[in-house]
């Protein structure tokens, strides 16, 4: 769980971050989760390693800023992914209790934020956390 959620991203971002030094641009943004954030109860690797990936964002963001280089991380609640075939029905349910909007983040709504994060529109913000919780994290 740690090496594919957290060293896995580490890797990558340790092999595109120099081309994107060199080009004194770059976008990067980090699958994280509303259990980085939080912690849920008997994922305590997956949610450590989530966690790991916030931290990441927030570090590399500080490194590389003056690069115009923007490291930012998304923290979506559960999505109907090939995930949640590894997870019970009552962990499930679990988490689906803990979300205001009381469904689960649609793959497409993560794929129009990442695509936001790596725009030329996003110029400012880097370090940050987008939030797709649908309510449960409104920190």
């Amino acid at each position: 769980m740690l090496r594919v959620n957290l060293t896995g991203p580490f890797n990558c971002c340790k092999a595109i971050v120099p081309g994107m030094i060199a080009q004194n641009y770059g976008r990067i943004a980090n699958v994280s989760s509303v259990a980085g954030k939080e912690g849920n109860p008997n994922a305590v690797a997956y949610s450590s390693s989530k966690a790991g990936i916030i931290a990441l964002s927030k570090s590399l963001a500080k490194e590389l800023a003056q690069y115009d280089i923007a490291v930012n991380a998304i923290t979506p609640s559960p999505a109907r992914t090939a995930i949640l075939n590894t997870v019970t029905q009552q962990h499930i349910d679990y988490m689906l209790s803990k979300i205001p909007r009381a469904r689960m983040v649609l793959v497409e709504e993560m794929a129009s934020m990442v695509a936001f994060m790596v725009s030329d529109e996003n110029s400012y913000t880097t370090g940050a956390t987008f939030d797709l919780s649908g309510g449960r994290t409104t920190y």
